[in-house]
């Protein structure tokens, strides 16, 4: 399914985007060393509540999750990239944490992810890792046009990706949002140019560069969902929802 928002659901798709944006950034203030996930979790929880929104992830039960997700926000830690289960588990410093949030407010859904060092900006490593993420994401973004195709914005992400030096993996990427979380169009994160759906004012795409060091490959943590790099190294993920406007993209979960 594809929707494509009018005036009124545009208005609420703002007010959505906000709130994400807010939490998420309420999360990283919190997210220190000696901070468990569950906290996060419960905050996280809190101020959905607050807000009148509803998690778009506890009762989530997708084919390649095992069973409800049963938390309101993802917590992926150093080797886990998408899909964190937050569990009991105390951040240090040093550690490369990504927060993963979708909501629906008012009938509308937003989504977002940000990737940080906890207690500093890490290793040159993780800086890199983190930064190909952001300007992936912004060229991205600089690609949604109306009469632009949905390969203009893989590939765009994809060129940024493989000049910083990584492989890509396509079997999760970005997607369309709307009443519900996750729609068609797929926006993989590498692609060919012109291809695919054509972009219309109205859309709204959540667009996700993520990557792994020196691999493309996913294994799955015990826990059924949280999905981990095959060789441990570290990874990163940035996320944003925008809408198609008349003569660009709006981004509709800044800070």
């Amino acid at each position: 399914m594809i929707e494509v928002m009018g005036p009124t659901e545009i208005k609420r798709a703002r007010k959505t985007g906000a709130l994400v944006g807010q939490i998420l950034q309420s999360m990283k203030q919190r997210a220190v060393a000696g901070t468990n996930l569950l906290d996060i979790d419960a905050w996280t929880k809190a101020m959905i509540e607050e807000a009148g929104a509803v998690s778009c992830y506890v009762d989530y039960e997708p084919s390649f999750g095992e069973g409800p997700f049963a938390h309101y926000i993802c917590t992926s830690v150093n080797d886990a990239v998408l899909h964190g289960k937050p569990y009991n588990y105390t951040l240090r410093n040093g550690d490369l944490l990504t927060l993963d949030l979708a909501v629906s407010l008012d009938g509308v859904v937003a989504d977002a992810a940000i990737s940080f060092v906890i207690g500093g900006e890490g290793t040159e490593e993780d800086r890199a890792l983190i930064d190909a993420t952001v300007r992936a994401l912004e060229a991205g973004i600089a690609a949604v046009k109306p009469g632009n195709k949905i390969g203009d914005i893989s590939y765009a992400i994809g060129q940024v990706l493989r000049g910083a030096g990584y492989t890509v993996n396509t079997d999760f990427g970005g997607h369309g949002v709307g009443s519900t979380m996750h729609q068609d169009p797929h926006i993989p994160n590498n692609g060919e140019a012109g291809r695919g759906f054509k972009l219309r004012p109205g859309l709204l795409l959540a667009i996700e560069p993520w990557v792994m060091t020196g691999t493309d490959e996913l294994v799955t943590a015990s826990d059924g969902w949280t999905l981990k790099s095959a060789t441990g190294s570290r990874t990163a993920h940035t996320e944003h929802t925008v809408l198609v406007t008349a003569d660009g993209a709006e981004i509709l979960t800044l800070p």
